[in-house]
């Protein structure tokens, strides 16, 4: 269960990335909504030089080392250095998780990880995209129209084969709930077959959820968007090479 809880806010990232999904109303007047409305922009922002520091734990120092570096302005990411070997590091907010995660707006998440180039080109222009029209207050539908029309535009590309990112660093914070962190990868596939990962299954290490899942139910015109499958395969060690706490 724990696991299952890293891989729900997690998501990310990039999936941004990012499975969209929109809180029912009954849900947005809960009173007992932890996070219910974006809190000051300040609160997600991080002392850049901090910010730069954990984005590169998310992966093995020899991934992460000449990687091109992303820090959150407050009207988006910034390069804040740029790299040389196609990978791109970043730190998600709570953000990057569903849309109806009751985290959301939590301003305390701090999810580093990074892309392996394929994932750069493919799965970080809908990041960028997602963090930015959020930033300048568009709504949550707003945002789900605007990357829809984005891909009949074919301003967003392809998912493209072989993308994957680590969430390994030691000093993240996914989720308010019970164990606040833990490594793993995230591959991105464009299958609607979890079995053939062997994901899901007792005792597999593999987990699974498709992108635009819970979207769909509030807005069907999600069931046209690419297929996007995302595989976490939890590991027992940070990117430093120490051993993590048992999931």
């Amino acid at each position: 269960m724990k696991r299952t809880k890293i891989l729900r806010v997690s998501l990310t990232a990039l999936a941004l990335v990012a499975a969209l999904g929109v809180p029912t109303p009954a849900a947005a007047q809960n009173a007992k909504e932890p996070y219910p409305r974006m809190a000051p922009v300040e609160q997600y922002l991080m002392d850049r030089n901090t910010e730069v520091a954990l984005a590169r734990s998310a992966a093995p120092e020899a991934v992460s080392r000449d990687a091109t570096i992303l820090v959150l302005g407050r009207h988006g990411y910034e390069t804040a250095i740029e790299g040389k070997n196609g990978w791109v590091c970043m730190v998600e907010r709570g953000w990057m998780a569903l849309f109806d995660s009751p985290e959301f707006w939590n301003p305390k998440i701090r999810g580093a990880n990074c892309l392996n180039p394929a994932a750069a080109r493919s799965m970080l222009p809908l990041a960028d995209k997602r963090t930015e029209l959020l930033l300048t207050g568009h709504s949550k539908a707003e945002v789900i129209e605007a990357i829809k029309t984005a891909f009949d535009k074919k301003q967003l590309p392809a998912l493209e084969p072989g993308a994957m990112c680590y969430m390994m660093s030691k000093s993240s914070y996914l989720t308010d709930n019970g164990d606040h962190n833990g490594p793993h990868l995230m591959f991105y596939e464009p299958v609607k077959d979890d079995a053939a990962w062997g994901a899901n299954t007792p005792n597999s290490p593999v987990l699974s959820i498709n992108y635009w899942y819970l979207s769909e139910q509030a807005y069907p015109q999600l069931k046209s968007f690419p297929h996007i499958a995302i595989f976490a395969v939890v590991v027992d060690k940070w990117s430093d090479g120490t051993s993590a706490p048992k999931m």
